[in-house]
């Protein structure tokens, strides 16, 4: 059994969702992208999870433990407008670095997924930078596969990052 407990997330919650965010995509990019006056700033940040999680697009579930919120999981029907409707999206998963790979991003895939089924969804997409290679790995190991073909370049802030998307089915 898991230490960590997954809940949907409420609005007090905002604030700690946004401080995972922030935190894991520093550690995740660490060396690789530097920090930006142009990122979002954490009020934005705040404002854009608040809403999120008030009207539930996506849907937002946190992984807890005795000392709070540890990662989220963001997901909903797919965003990209060529994908069959029961096609969900894992629109954002992220996890504090010193919870890395104990067991928390498992934990809110299997919220994920059950989400999604229950949603009547049959596969499920995300869109991964290739320079993230945590990411790539735990997708991969949860059973998602490389679309080769779906490779892009995405603006996070003020830097590009090539992206693909991955994609597994939800049975």
């Amino acid at each position: 059994m898991t230490r960590y407990q997954v809940r949907p997330a409420t609005d007090r919650d905002a604030e700690h969702v946004a401080a995972v965010h922030a935190t894991s995509l520093q550690a995740a990019y660490a060396g690789a992208v530097p920090p930006s006056p142009q990122d979002l700033p954490m009020a934005k940040r705040v404002a854009f999870w608040r809403d999120a999680i008030e009207y539930g697009e996506p849907f937002v579930q946190v992984a807890t433990d005795e000392s709070g919120i540890v990662g989220f999981v963001g997901y909903d029907r797919s965003r990209d407008p060529k994908s069959k409707a029961t096609t969900g999206e894992i629109w954002a998963l992220f996890v504090l670095p010193g919870h890395f790979d104990k067991g928390v991003g498992l934990a809110l895939w299997d919220a994920a997924r059950e989400g999604l089924l229950e949603e009547g969804c049959t596969d499920v997409t995300a869109w991964i930078a290739l320079l993230n290679d945590r990411a790539m790995r735990f997708a991969e190991l949860a059973g998602f596969k490389r679309e080769l073909a779906s490779a892009r370049t995405a603006v996070h802030g003020s830097v590009k990052l090539e992206e693909i998307r991955v994609r597994r089915t939800l049975n």
